[in-house]
């Protein structure tokens, strides 16, 4: 199968039979072979209904519907998992991303050997102030700590090689990050390529001015795991290390000191434990051990396999 269309969706019943019939005028006159995973992250409109009508004419539109909203993540990890085709696309439903660009995409993957590329909407249609500017300080902050050169990491238009979609585990809300997580399995050759935007049709969007503060609490959690996630006793251990033994030396420097009063310069002292370092000391160094006993829970951790799904599936559809 040359491509899989995931398409991940809350409460756009509207679209849904128009975003269809653009995505299968596209894939018939390039002829490809094709599915189409709609992926119903627990909507309350006509949205399944929707998906199940397209279904009974077309056995290439699949869908899944998760039992409540658990996100966009988790939506697009699913589809993943399911996806057969040697291309992956993914999309909104919102038809502010335009179906036409899937041949570009396809070629970039399959004749230019690209393992991901990102879509860029270089000109957006959205509100400057919600979304416009905050998605570029977001999107500046990602490009410094992830060291990828891409413009919009937020981008719902990205093309992957099926490799890539098998060995990513996107969760949470990591659906943002996508392309650092790829980066971090070993795949090297991500680009990005212009597309074009349109401005929502039908609906409201479902994202608030929140997503951008999660986003950077998101930014700083892949930033840490993609340094430390494999190794975290690199990171807990040196702290750990470096904390007791500073609290070690800070105690010793104080009893050393009040043994050369005593004995040395025959002067009185006070106790040890009414010296407030001495306390400061202790406390440097049990921290240190704490540092220390996480990151060795941290590498049994990762010694063993979340087998909890992140969602359950109340329903699926040629699958």
């Amino acid at each position: 199968m040359n491509i899989s269309v995931v398409i991940p969706l809350l409460n756009e019943d509207e679209s849904l039979q128009e975003l269809y019939d653009w995505i299968v005028r596209v894939v018939q006159s390039n002829q490809y072979s094709y599915e189409i995973l709609f992926i119903d992250d627990g909507s309350t409109d006509n949205s399944w209904n929707v998906i199940q009508q397209l279904s009974e004419k077309d056995s290439n539109v699949k869908g899944i519907k998760f039992q409540t909203n658990y996100g966009k993540s988790q939506a697009l990890n699913a589809g993943f998992e399911l996806a057969q085709g040697d291309v992956i696309i993914t999309m909104d439903a919102d038809l502010q991303d335009s179906p036409d660009e899937i041949p570009e995409l396809y070629d970039l993957i399959i004749k230019d050997g690209f393992d991901l590329i990102s879509g860029w909407k270089k000109k957006r249609y959205d509100s400057k102030i919600r979304k416009n500017i905050p998605s570029k300080l977001f999107n500046l902050a990602a490009r410094r700590t992830s060291g990828l050169k891409l413009h919009d990491f937020n981008c719902g238009l990205k093309a992957y090689s099926n490799e890539v979609v098998k060995n990513i585990d996107v969760y949470g809300e990591m659906h943002r990050y996508i392309p650092v997580l790829a980066k971090n399995e070993g795949f090297t050759k991500i680009d990005e390529k212009v597309v074009q935007h349109q401005a929502r049709k039908y609906g409201v969007t479902k994202f608030g001015i929140d997503r951008f503060i999660n986003g950077f609490l998101d930014l700083i959690t892949i930033w840490f795991l993609s340094k430390f996630g494999k190794r975290p006793m690199h990171l807990f251990g040196f702290l750990g290390s470096l904390m007791f033994i500073i609290g070690f030396l800070s105690a010793a420097y104080i009893g050393v000191t009040k043994l050369l009063k005593l004995f040395y310069y025959h002067t009185p002292t006070r106790l040890v434990t009414e010296n407030p370092w001495f306390y400061i000391a202790l406390t440097t160094m049990i921290i240190g051990t704490l540092f220390f006993l996480s990151g060795f829970l941290g590498e049994l951790i990762l010694r063993t396999k979340r087998d909890k799904s992140l969602y359950k599936i109340s329903q699926k559809i040629n699958l």
